[in-house]
């Protein structure tokens, strides 16, 4: 059973530039933190705010790194993707307080804030659409205020997956910890391959191709 199964149910029957940035002396490649925030706990497995999780695991699995508890307060292991080496981070702080685990993290790894690539939920995009971009306002996520705070910068990527607005007289907390309809679910497993699919992108082949590829193809979406 693979890890989608597991969260989710059972599922039904270029090379080119490297990385966010470039850079030329090849000696001197960075380390890419690839953040996917979310809730610790079997409480919150598989709800609208854990799809950042939910990526950063169909990653890990597809590429053999292995996440563990650590320092920083957050569960991270590190690998090789599109030739770039990475740390896969899932924060274990509660969503709010996200960048209390991915800035110290960053500032001990010399890792700038254009080299974290983010991943979250957004209730601003229909569930299952994508939305790649180089950097921005935390558009009322609590988790990237946080990330922002601590990183002293919104320059950095960030990939979003849309979870579906809010039912009217739903108190949007309760909405984003709730779980996925039953009817969403072949919707949101093909959202999470994706999203790692357009990580994969970024870092092998730049972002400004990958924003090309995926951003084109959801281009219907309504920001």
């Amino acid at each position: 059973m693979d890890f989608l199964e597991r969260i989710f149910g059972k599922t039904p029957g270029v090379s080119g530039q490297r990385g966010f940035r470039h850079d030329e002396r090849e000696e001197e490649a960075v380390m890419k933190i690839i953040a996917g925030l979310g809730n610790p706990g079997t409480k919150y497995a598989g709800s609208r705010h854990n799809i950042g999780f939910a990526v950063t695991e169909a990653l890990a699995e597809r590429h053999n790194i292995r996440l563990t508890d650590g320092k920083f307060r957050g569960r991270y292991g590190t690998g090789i993707i599109g030739g770039v080496k990475v740390m896969i981070v899932q924060p274990q702080t509660f969503m709010n307080a996200s960048g209390e685990c991915v800035g110290p993290l960053a500032s001990y790894f010399h890792v700038e804030p254009e080299d974290v690539l983010v991943i979250y939920d957004d209730v601003a995009l229909d569930t299952g659409r994508l939305r790649i971009r180089k950097s921005g306002s935390a558009g009322g996520h609590n988790g990237m205020k946080s990330l922002i705070s601590h990183l002293g910068s919104q320059d950095f990527p960030r990939v979003r997956v849309g979870v579906g607005k809010k039912p009217e007289q739903m108190d949007l907390a309760d909405h984003v910890l709730g779980h996925f309809a039953a009817e969403d679910l072949p919707v949101i497993r093909e959202a999470v391959s994706e999203a790692a699919d357009a990580v994969e992108a970024i870092l092998s082949d730049g972002i400004d191709i990958a924003m090309n590829r995926f951003n084109v193809k959801h281009e219907a979406v309504q920001e």
